[in-house]
């Protein structure tokens, strides 16, 4: 689902509203030396707005709480970070059309927040971070979990419970499968059973694994990460849309 940028646009100008700062007049016959001012609206208002507003924040620039200065704001007001983040998305969200055409790529994005929900869901926290290693781990392991869920199996995991489910044999009790599409004995369907399991063992032998075992990596690139957990939504709707075969 697209973003509706008419409300959200109209969610963070109420925010910004809410928490425009001012100096208070000093009382009459004291003088009174600080950095710190406030905001016109209610505490309770605000924090009310800032709930919708963060989750905005999340879909529009995701690393928001990490790329937007808040040490440096503190003593003037404890909004100052959501207000600049608030108004960098205000810009994205009115211009970002604008200035992919103008600066020659148009091309279409890519949002974390559109992946399959097994994936995001686990990577998310993380990810908001800027653990973009540990958060594609942590989507694996969702995906792996739901999976468990769905066959009803504790037994095997990762490459070895893939391996099992999109087997392309019969079932067999304690070993359901799932299908891409009925058995209908074609090469089609082989076809699809084949290159679920391959591309399920790639994701952990080639994704999940290096991310979670190897000690001293760098950090991964925020786009290296987001095409890791573009593959895993793959397998992840895979497995959502298969049948259970018992």
């Amino acid at each position: 689902m697209s973003i509706d940028i008419e409300w959200s646009r109209g969610e963070l100008a109420r925010f910004l509203e809410l928490t425009e700062l001012y100096r208070p007049p000093d009382p009459p016959g004291v003088a009174i030396i600080s950095s710190s001012m406030s905001n016109r609206g209610e505490q309770a208002d605000i924090v009310a707005s800032a709930h919708v507003v963060e989750q905005i924040l999340d879909r529009v620039i995701p690393n928001w709480r990490a790329d937007v200065p808040s040490d440096r704001n503190k003593r003037v007001n404890r909004w100052c970070q959501h207000r600049e983040a608030a108004q960098r998305a205000d810009v994205a969200l009115q211009r970002d059309a604008e200035i992919r055409e103008r600066l020659g790529d148009d091309a279409p994005q890519l949002s974390a927040a559109t992946l399959h929900p097994w994936v995001w869901s686990g990577a998310r926290a993380l990810w908001q971070s800027g653990h973009y290693r540990e958060a594609v781990t942590a989507a694996a392991r969702k995906v792996n979990a739901e999976t468990q869920n769905k066959v009803g199996r504790r037994d095997a995991s990762e490459t070895a419970l893939f391996q099992s489910v999109f087997s392309k044999d019969t079932p067999k009790p304690g070993q359901p499968r799932l299908r891409l599409m009925d058995d209908d004995g074609s090469d089609t369907f082989r076809s699809l059973q084949r290159g679920a399991a391959a591309f399920a063992e790639g994701c952990f032998a080639g994704i999940r694994n290096p991310n979670s075992h190897e000690d001293g990596l760098p950090e991964l690139p925020e786009p290296q990460a987001l095409e890791q957990l573009a593959a895993l939504s793959v397998l992840a709707r895979w497995v959502d849309i298969a049948k259970l075969a018992t």
